[in-house]
């Protein structure tokens, strides 16, 4: 048996999996905000709860936000901020008495949905985190790839290729201390932010969505120009990485138009006369992150 846990900003969920996939026990609970102490007591308590109801002791991953520096051994870049510059994996470890992996909560999408979503049986597969932020993972034959620096598939965090009219406006400041990264542009907040600009009416991503299919011309030029920034994002990836497979996953995963808008412009902006990379959305939805845990400890 294996236990995930997907420690996100708002809730920790816990799953168990079976060694076939299927679900033993999923629960959650809220995330206690600001206290780091109270995040791993729970994370803790979910974990002992589980394996109490099951009878058994199980492998645990962990899908975090942010990563672990292979220099210090520390979480950082997480937006829970609580977390950054803390031991976790030493401190969980402690509290229950066994190995614990974790990965960045990106790429626990990217091997979910490479094992048994979306892009099962793809001999690559680049997972995109589209929500609150931008993130991406990397799987080569359902292996994850990490990098040396812990970094592979932090495309978020890289410039966007700026069209002439971007090129004209100010430079986006990035958290991260650089401009116009890609998840300045397709990130959630950018996509209402946009809308809100042609407009002057607040709506969120879903909703713009929903109205350019009701032929809202406003919301239908917003949806325009973020699918193709995100083409144009994609094909730097495709260009490097070449995946067979990108999964979508996070909350504008579930804007339907991406699926027939986006496949023709990664074939004008990546460098091919073919485009036959597939675009999907992650089969498990808000479960791809803690099921992708679970899955840091592979099959025997």
């Amino acid at each position: 048996m294996r236990i995930g846990v997907d420690l996100g900003g708002t809730k920790i969920e816990a799953i168990a999996l079976a060694d076939d996939g299927s679900v033993r026990e999923r629960r959650r609970k809220p995330t206690p905000a600001g206290d780091y102490q109270a995040i791993l007591a729970a994370i803790r308590d979910l974990v002992l709860s589980v394996e109490a109801d099951l009878g058994e002791t199980a492998s645990l991953g962990i899908a975090t936000p942010g990563s672990i520096s292979p220099k210090t051994g520390l979480l950082r870049n997480s937006n829970t901020l609580v977390m950054n510059g803390k031991p976790f994996v030493a401190d969980i470890g402690k509290l229950l008495g066994r190995e614990i992996r974790t990965e960045n909560d990106a790429n626990c999408l990217a091997l979910s949905e490479a094992i048994d979503g979306a892009a099962a049986g793809a001999a690559s597969v680049f997972a995109v985190i589209l929500g609150t932020g931008v993130g991406g993972g990397l799987v080569i034959d359902r292996k994850l790839v990490s990098g040396r620096n812990m970094i592979a598939g932090e495309w978020g965090h890289i410039p966007l290729p700026l069209n002439e009219i971007e090129r004209r406006l100010p430079p986006r400041a990035c958290f991260c201390g650089q401009q116009d990264c890609v998840e300045t542009y397709l990130c959630g907040g950018a996509f209402s932010a946009e809308y809100r600009q042609r407009t002057g009416k607040e709506l969120n991503a879903t909703d713009i969505a929903e109205a350019a299919a009701r032929g809202d011309a406003a919301a239908q030029a917003t949806l325009d120009i973020y699918v193709d920034r995100l083409a144009r994002a994609l094909a730097v990836v495709i260009n490097i990485v070449d995946p067979e497979a990108i999964v979508f996953g996070g909350g504008l995963s579930k804007i339907p138009q991406l699926y027939d808008m986006l496949p023709p412009l990664l074939g004008r902006y990546a460098f091919s006369d073919v485009m036959m990379t597939r675009v999907l959305q992650a089969k498990h939805g808000d479960s791809s992150g803690v099921r992708g845990a679970a899955w840091l400890w592979p099959k025997d």
